[in-house]
């Protein structure tokens, strides 16, 4: 009965979302766990098998949940819940056995007992949880999908837009739209079947959703700093044509991702081929993607500070003309605001603490509200732009007056062709003008 309670709660993991700086899903690092313990277990029995002659007593034994180690005639052993069940038992509770002459006795309490674990009521509350928690970052990823493209178009489309600082906004877009597609990509490759063991699946289509993952949240990172290394530029050098730079931001913002992702894949096929490439055990070969990410943050922080102090002095000096602090402290109220979602401050938060550190909280902050973060740019780059909103509303209201004045064109050229033919001259080409 435990066991199977066990084994449900693995299965309603199927569905946790993990966090975005990190491919794997926490089920298949419990499972992972899982197998490591069970593994030690039958290596120390077959140690024992190898080394002891003396037979009496109760062996090591795996119960398929904990391992019970050697124990003499006599002895009473226990096993902590939180040991077994520490991803999600927080019960300080133990299980014991008593080693008898005719082996180990049965478990007292059994674990769904000690350490508070009921396989009805837990399983379906978490499944819900979570299916309602991915409900949500597929919603966040869609919404920030179709406000990015919307914002695309209407850079490309306007020629009054093409500009050096437009197209560095383009190329964010697009890392946004790469990683809110990876996401969607990644989970229909790898946990759309549900009769797929996805933890120990090892397929070129999985390896290459997952570097494609990768390699959009490389590129998203490094596009944040290029947006923050092309504004540090435009307020230090202002009469410095930031043209012939942009070369070198999109070196910066695809090239340097894709180094990356190659050393990646190179290390992990000749040094760690296993599974899909979605786990993070080898902590080396985890930080040539981390290590890059980690790097653009710092930086970004600095230039974010630097970018906050010109814009204080900047304040600061308007402000001694006109004399309006009010006005002064909310202009830069509102710069720092526009920042922090541009330079991905928020995600600076569980940068440098290890990965196991504040789960809930990692969920939360980098899948709730990262999968908005998008739609967030999109809105505030774009949609809010006053220069934007001015010629969307200008294109809006010619194509308002085409529509209403096509019909009445189109009666007047009629009307001129059947004159022209009345009075015996050849028929125009129905242009107005020609009238």
């Amino acid at each position: 009965m435990c066991c199977k309670g066990f084994i449900l709660v693995i299965f309603c993991l199927q569905l946790w979302p993990r966090p975005l700086g990190e491919a794997i899903h926490p089920d298949c690092a419990i499972i992972s766990q899982h197998l490591r313990a069970r593994e030690i277990c039958s290596q120390t029995r077959r140690s024992e098998a190898q080394n002891q002659t003396d037979h009496s007593g109760c062996k090591t034994e795996w119960d398929e949940i904990g391992c019970w180690l050697r124990a003499e005639v006599g002895q009473v052993v226990n096993v902590s819940c939180s040991a077994v069940f520490q991803h999600f038992s927080s019960n300080q509770g133990f299980v014991y056995r008593n080693c008898t002459v005719d082996g180990w006795s049965e478990m007292y309490p059994p674990y769904e007992e000690a350490c508070a674990f009921s396989d009805d009521s837990e399983p379906e509350s978490e499944t819900s949880y979570l299916y309602t928690f991915r409900q949500v970052y597929t919603v966040g990823y869609a919404t920030s999908l179709i406000s990015l493209i919307s914002a695309i178009v209407v850079f490309a489309a306007f020629r009054k837009f093409h500009c050096t600082r437009n197209y560095i906004h383009i190329n964010l877009f697009s890392s946004f739209v790469l990683r809110a597609t990876a996401v969607f990509i990644k989970d229909t490759v790898l946990f759309a079947d549900e009769t797929l063991d996805h933890c120990s699946m090892s397929t070129t289509a999985c390896k290459s959703a997952v570097a494609f993952f990768q390699f959009s949240i490389l590129a998203n990172y490094f596009w944040l700093l290029v947006e923050g290394m092309y504004l540090q530029t435009l307020l230090a050098l202002t009469f410095v044509s930031q043209r012939k730079y942009f070369w070198w931001y999109i070196l910066i913002g695809w090239g340097l991702p894709s180094a990356v992702l190659i050393l990646w894949v190179l290390t992990r096929f000749f040094y760690d081929d296993r599974g899909c490439w979605d786990d993070t055990d080898n902590v080396g070969i985890w930080w040539i993607i981390k290590g890059p990410i980690t790097a653009s943050l710092l930086v970004n922080i600095v230039i974010f500070i630097n970018v906050i102090r010109i814009l204080v002095q900047k304040l600061k000096s308007s402000a001694m003309v006109g004399n309006n602090d009010t006005g002064h402290f909310m202009r830069l109220a509102k710069s720092t605001l526009f920042l922090i979602p541009l330079f991905g401050m928020h995600y600076t938060v569980f940068a440098f603490l290890p990965e196991n550190t504040g789960v809930a909280a990692r969920l939360y902050i980098e899948l709730g509200l990262g999968s908005f973060q998008g739609f967030v740019v999109a809105l505030l780059y774009c949609f809010m732009n006053g220069e934007v909103q001015t010629e969307l509303r200008r294109w809006l209201w010619k194509c308002h007056n085409q529509n209403h004045l096509t019909p009445a064109k189109r009666s007047i050229t009629q009307i001129t062709i059947r004159t022209r033919g009345g009075l015996g001259l050849p028929p125009s080409s129905g242009n107005i003008s020609s009238v």
